[in-house]
Parts: C-alpha cells; sequence; structure tokens
C-alpha cells in the first residue's frame, strides 16, 4: 500500500503505520479517506509483513470526526418528482461507511494500537475505541460529539462504550456531550494509558515493537476470543476457547514456544 496526500502509510519491522494527515482539516475524515482506511486495515489482516498496526494522526487533532462538507450520500438517479433524499438514504449511508470502518478495525486480525496525539471526536472517537490498545497525548480530549449536532451516535458508538465503561458513564457521555480528557478518559478505563504528548510516539512504538516481536497468530485469536466474550453466553466463550487453543496449537510460533521452553532459551516467534 502506498501513501496519498491525506493518508500516510508504511510498514518497517513488522509495523504498518497509518497516519491520518488532514491537520489543516483537523483530520476531520472524508469518504475517499475513510474507504482507504478500509483497505489498510483489511490488507493488514492477511499480510504476513504486518504484525501489528498503530494508528494516529499529524497535527494538533487525531479526528474530529467526518468532514461534513464532503459527507454527501452518493446520488443515483431518481424518478422525475422524487425528494433529493428518502427514507432508508442515511442509515444505508452509516451502513455502508462508518460502521465499515469501525468493523475494519474490530475484525482486522492484527492487533491495533491507537496513539492519540488530540481531540478525538464523533467518528475520530470510536475509530480510537474500536483499536485494541490506546494511548493518549495528555493534551488530547474524546467527545461525543454527535449531540451537539441533534443526531444519535453512528460508528459504533452505542454498542462500544457500554461495553468499555458500563451503561450509565456511556449514557453520560453520549446524552451530555462533554470534552473527556485523557485523564479521566484513563481513570474511567476508556483507554490503556496517558503519555505527555511529547512521549506519545515512543510509547506507542514501544508497545508496538512488543507485539510485532510476539506470537502473532496467538494475539490474533486472543482478540478474536475477547471482542467475541461481550457478546456471547458462558458456555459460547468456553467453546471458542478450546478451538482458539486447537488452532493456536498448530503453529510454528507455538512449536517455537514449546522449543525455547525446554532448551532453556530465548523465544524467536515470526509470526505464523
Amino acid at each position: 500500500m502506498t501513501d496519498t496526500d491525506d493518508l500516510l502509510y508504511s510498514c518497517e519491522d513488522g509495523i504498518a503505520r497509518i497516519t491520518l494527515n488532514r491537520p489543516d482539516a483537523a483530520n476531520a475524515l472524508t469518504p475517499d479517506q475513510r474507504n482507504h482506511l478500509i483497505e489498510l486495515f483489511e490488507a493488514a489482516s492477511g499480510d504476513l509483513n504486518v504484525r501489528v498496526v498503530v494508528l494516529t494522526a499529524n497535527g494538533k487533532h487525531f479526528c474530529t470526526g467526518a468532514d461534513l462538507r464532503v459527507s454527501r450520500i452518493p446520488e443515483s438517479p431518481r424518478p422525475e418528482g422524487a425528494p433529493e433524499r428518502t427514507m432508508g438514504d442515511v442509515g444505508r449511508n452509516i451502513k455502508r461507511g462508518a460502521q465499515r470502518l469501525v468493523s475494519s478495525i474490530l475484525d482486522c486480525e492484527k492487533p491495533v494500537i491507537c496513539a492519540v496525539n488530540g481531540t478525538a471526536a464523533g467518528i475520530g472517537a470510536h475509530i480510537a475505541l474500536a483499536c485494541d490498545l490506546i494511548i493518549a497525548a495528555d493534551t488530547s480530549r474524546f467527545i461525543e460529539v454527535f449531540v451537539r449536532r441533534g443526531i444519535t451516535p453512528d460508528g459504533g458508538g452505542a454498542y462500544l462504550l457500554p461495553r468499555m465503561i458500563g451503561l450509565a458513564k456511556a449514557k453520560e457521555l453520549i446524552f451530555l456531550g462533554d470534552d473527556l480528557s485523557a485523564t479521566d478518559a484513563e481513570r474511567i478505563g476508556l483507554i490503556n494509558k496517558v503519555v505527555p504528548a511529547a512521549d506519545l510516539a515512543e510509547a506507542a512504538t514501544e508497545w508496538a515493537a512488543r507485539l510485532a516481536n510476539g506470537p502473532t497468530k496467538a494475539v490474533s485469536l486472543a482478540k478474536w476470543l475477547l471482542n467475541r466474550s461481550l457478546d456471547s453466553d458462558r458456555k459460547a466463550a468456553f467453546e471458542d476457547e478450546a478451538w482458539a487453543q486447537e488452532l493456536a496449537s498448530q503453529t510454528e510460533d507455538f512449536k517455537e514456544g514449546v522449543a525455547a521452553f525446554i532448551e532453556r532459551r530465548e523465544v524467536q516467534f515470526r509470526g505464523w
């Protein structure tokens, strides 16, 4: 995959880096950017060169939501006399857009670290929350901005938030739309870690390097188990766990892990 003007991509030492690059527009997300992000996360799932993904942004904002100046609903020819917008158009746009993007992160077979460098609002917040590990600069904020626009949350927000911080706190954030500081986000368990802004890239790279040297398939299966556990009962979760362990035990990294233990040497995982 290659860079575009508004989205930068690189992959080195197993670490794929995706950087939102519209700082002059507060990294508001365009439809083209969104679709490219989906392609990148879907590609990362099957790319053996990628063992972890780091998502971040340039500038003082992470992502302030969808760019309403260009986030138009795709138009198609309409019968004479038909209104410009009919029931179903908005919902269809959400399914094809914001929901697909969040799903591409949740379903990515590789762990995804989000390094939140500034304001994450609307779909920008939900992109961050869909990631597996979230490190935020101490200057960043999370905002459920939808109520300020008179609309309901999209991009999986009403699904993700209660599972991460409980129903009562999720309602508070969504109903009131107040800014949530990075420190408070860490306190309520919404994110993993807060660091000084100057240390954000280093902190994300440290975790990424650890994951890039880990048993990638085992981590992938663990991600699958953990995400599924939020929607399954004990019987189903235990069944998933047994099959995940069965699959993990067939990998080359499992064999290497056992051999390294027996031979009392440092393990060398390769990612398959």
